[in-house]
């Protein structure tokens, strides 16, 4: 019997139509978009998944970095359940997690009009960026708290090392009137068949130029993966 794979809009705080359909069916794998905003630790706030025997994953979004009590409960609380930048096997699909945002500071990959000059990272890797700050800037010995959810060129260039069939990011690639045609080249170069994204609230569907499906949720949205 295969075990069911919902993927879930951002919650920002209300896991509640998460836990709700997910107790209506058999225990599989959960996967969080990001903007989780939890208020308490993961594993307390779904601990009624956790003891049905549900494998959960996520990825981060922007407001999980925006204070250390979110952030802490998300990623401290359960750092094993983090797919970001990594490709992970489930019911025989490669799922792979882009978390985070684009930032300016860091990589900005869109023009602000279109046609306009994108213009190129200002740092390719986490270590270039710390290199660069002082050391009072960092937390917790590494990365501001603030860039804890940045998008780097590394986590593109480590992902396009490998194949998966489905995407899981925060942004939205370009099919969204905020999104990023970069995402769409990832998806491309790893033969991804299906992007899954977040961060922008609207439950939609669409195809990109090169055949890419795409599927956008709303918040605390629970969708059922179901891929050929």
């Amino acid at each position: 019997m295969q075990l069911p794979i919902f993927i879930a809009g951002d919650p920002h705080g209300n896991f509640q139509p998460i836990l709700r359909a997910c107790a209506a069916a058999d225990p599989g794998t959960l996967i969080l978009l990001g903007d989780c905003e939890l208020r308490v630790p993961l594993r307390q706030m779904l601990a009624p998944l956790f003891a049905q025997g549900w494998s959960i994953h996520w990825i981060i979004g922007n407001k999980d970095a925006e204070t250390a009590t979110a952030f802490d409960n998300l990623a401290t609380d359960f750092p094993e359940g983090n797919i970001g930048g990594r490709v992970t096997e489930v019911g025989g699909l490669r799922i792979a997690g882009l978390g985070g945002v684009f930032r300016p500071r860091i990589w900005y990959p869109r023009a602000d009009e279109p046609g306009g000059r994108v213009e190129p990272p200002s740092f390719s890797t986490r270590r270039e960026f710390l290199d660069s700050l002082k050391p009072a800037e960092y937390w917790r010995g590494g990365l501001p708290l603030w860039h804890r959810d940045s998008i780097f060129p590394e986590d593109f260039a480590g992902l396009a090392r490998h194949r998966f069939d489905v995407l899981v990011a925060h942004e939205a690639p370009s099919c969204h009137r905020y999104g990023f045609a970069v995402i769409d080249r990832l998806a491309e170069v790893t033969a991804a068949r299906l992007i899954v994204h977040g961060h922008h609230h609207e439950s939609y569907s669409a195809k990109l130029p090169g055949g890419i499906n795409v599927r956008g949720l709303g918040v605390a949205e629970p969708w059922v993966l179901e891929l050929a």
